[in-house]
């Protein structure tokens, strides 16, 4: 799927907007992806438009936050510390079924980092 695209959290207070579809998602089963059944599409900040009010969570080595509604709970996306790293994560789950059609989920093992 090509184009801008559009997701939500489930009460819409946080929007989400891609310039493009993901190549490949990511399922992780680290002790938090495994925890919120993140579904991780990986993009340039630049690519990514995110609206509302997000409450951020640190742990371990604080090198990410990861992001969720702080109305509905649902978990939207990632960002890093670092702002000059140029990759985040965002949860594909908050876009309707037919964005993911098609695309590969790869496995990702970070329970053994």
């Amino acid at each position: 799927m090509t184009g801008v695209l559009h997701g939500s959290c489930h009460c819409s207070a946080i929007t989400l907007t891609i310039t493009h579809a993901p190549e490949t998602v990511s399922e992780c089963n680290c002790s938090i992806c495994r925890r919120i059944a993140g579904l991780w599409g990986y993009f340039d900040p630049a690519e990514v438009t995110v609206d509302g009010d997000a409450g951020g969570y640190r742990w371990g080595d604080r090198s990410l936050t990861v992001w969720h509604c702080t109305h509905c709970g649902c978990t939207t996306h990632w960002t890093a510390a670092d702002h000059h790293y140029k990759r985040m994560g965002v949860n594909m789950r908050m876009f309707a079924p037919s964005v993911l059609a098609g695309i590969p989920v790869v496995f990702t093992d970070g329970a053994s980092f």
